[in-house]
Order: structure tokens, then sequence, then C-alpha cells
């Protein structure tokens, strides 16, 4: 029998989507993830509890589920007996969202979020078929098998009365900040440069934030270390790569932020044993 290895791993595919795979060897609780676009997690190893507001969400090894976009969860991950944690990540891109929803018009899509229990093993091979096809393999897959294989686990989400919503333009001024750093967050922004790409004055940009609770360097430190999180889940970068990839020159810098969003220390994701 082959033993089974826990790779991470992060490969976007352009016009089909993002997958991505999450190794822990810490048990974490990670406080208000932003999750802007719909999502299925298959989690292979551990337990995975998620919470928003007054609603939970617990699954373990072997167990799926599916979220909607526009979010912010509080994530506890916890290692199985054999001390492993791993989860898969599947994203669709929102044209292919947009397809399938235009012959789905009856549907109610998803609000948050819905546990698969059982879902079966035709169910779990046919998203291995859409990771593969989002991989590194992808050359071997014509994009429009590509987008049929992606389409193919909306319908069987379909099939368990589930519907998702492509992301739709943001609404909220953090919203709309967050997806301008995305492009580019090893970028030098300030307020200035942000303020003049969104066409308003600086007191505008400031107020505007205000109202929703946040200011410019909140947003901008939370969308580098959500980033930077994914990346020390899903990828073997060191950390220092990590810092330079999200605007730090100084490890020690991007350590000491990323700690004081998170509780813990970015070594803490990768093996250094925190409870």
């Amino acid at each position: 029998m082959t033993k089974h290895v826990s790779v991470r791993s992060l490969v976007s595919r352009p016009e089909i989507g993002t997958t991505a795979n999450v190794v822990q060897h810490s048990t974490l609780r990670i406080s208000q993830l932003a999750l802007d676009s719909p999502a299925l997690i298959l989690l292979r190893h551990g337990k995975k509890t998620l919470q928003s507001g007054q609603r939970r969400w617990s699954l373990q090894g072997g167990e799926a589920i599916v979220l909607a976009g526009g979010q912010t969860f509080d994530v506890f991950n916890q290692l199985s007996a054999q001390g492993l944690f791993e989860a898969r990540w599947l994203l669709w891109d929102k044209a292919i969202i947009e397809a399938f929803e235009q012959g789905c018009r009856e549907a109610r899509p998803l609000r948050q979020a819905a546990v698969l229990r059982g879902a079966g093993r035709e169910f779990h091979d046919s998203v291995d078929r859409a990771i593969e096809a989002v991989s590194s393999n992808a050359p071997q897959v014509p994009a429009e098998i590509a987008r049929h294989r992606m389409a193919e686990v909306l319908v069987w989400l379909s099939l368990f009365d589930i519907a998702l919503a492509a992301p739709q333009g943001a609404t909220t001024m953090v919203a709309r900040l967050r997806s301008l750093f995305a492009g580019s967050l090893s970028e030098p922004w300030t307020m200035a440069s942000v303020a003049a790409r969104l066409a308003m004055s600086e007191a505008t940009l400031r107020r505007r934030l205000s109202a929703e609770g946040a200011t410019f360097a909140s947003v901008l430190t939370d969308a580098r270390m959500s980033f930077a999180m994914t990346l020390l889940q899903s990828t073997d970068h060191a950390v220092t790569r990590i810092a330079s990839s999200v605007g730090y020159d100084s490890a020690s810098r991007f350590s000491v932020r990323f700690r004081a969003r998170f509780g813990f220390a970015p070594t803490a994701v990768r093996g250094h044993r925190r409870t």
C-alpha cells in the first residue's frame, strides 16, 4: 500500500480556477478570516470548525464544506490523531459560476455554508478531476475540458440543493480596497495612491472607511497577513520569501505584524506545535 504524502500546493489557472492543498502540523485558531469568493473544502485529515456570528459548522476528515463568498469566519483547525491537518480547497473562476447560474435560476444561492456528509465516492472523484484540471498538470487538460470539470462539481452541488453565486462587484469601501490590494500585495500602497486610483480625495476615502469601522492601514495589513497565511499553509516558501511577496523587506518586521494579527508566529503554521 502506497503511503500518502501530504504536500502543500497552491495553483491558479486563468479562466478556470484555483486549488490549494493546506497542510498544518499545529492546531491553530484563526480569527476573522475573509473569504471573497465561493469555495469548496475537502477535509482529508483532522477536524475543521468555522464560525460566523452565532452559527457554527464542523467537519471531520473525509467530509466537505461549501462556503459562499463575501464572508468572514473564525476558523479552528485541529490535528488528527496522527498529528496532521490537511484540506484541499477548490475555487471557481467567476465566469464558470455565472454561466452555470443562467441554467439554474430557480435555485437559491447559498448564503453562508453547508457541510456535505457522506457525499460518496463519485462526488469526491469529480472534485479530484476538477483539481487535476487546475493543477500543475493542467496543460494536459484542454481549457474546454477543465471548465467542464469545474462545472461538473457545480452540478453535483445542485443535486445537494446547493447553488453558488458568482462574486459581485465590491459594495463596500473595505471590499473595494481588498480587491485592489489583491492584485499586488507587495506594492508600496499609500492612501494618496489609492485615493487617486479610486478618483476621490484622501479625506473622502478616510471618511468612508471610518464609516465602516476600518482604517486604510488596517485593511492593507489584514489583506497582506491573510494572504501570507494562505502561503504558509499551502506552499513551502521560506518566511523571508513570503514576507517579500506581501510587501515586507524585513522578515522580522513581517513576523511581528503576523503575530499581532493572528496571535502566533508564522513558524507555528509550519510545525512549531501550538495548541
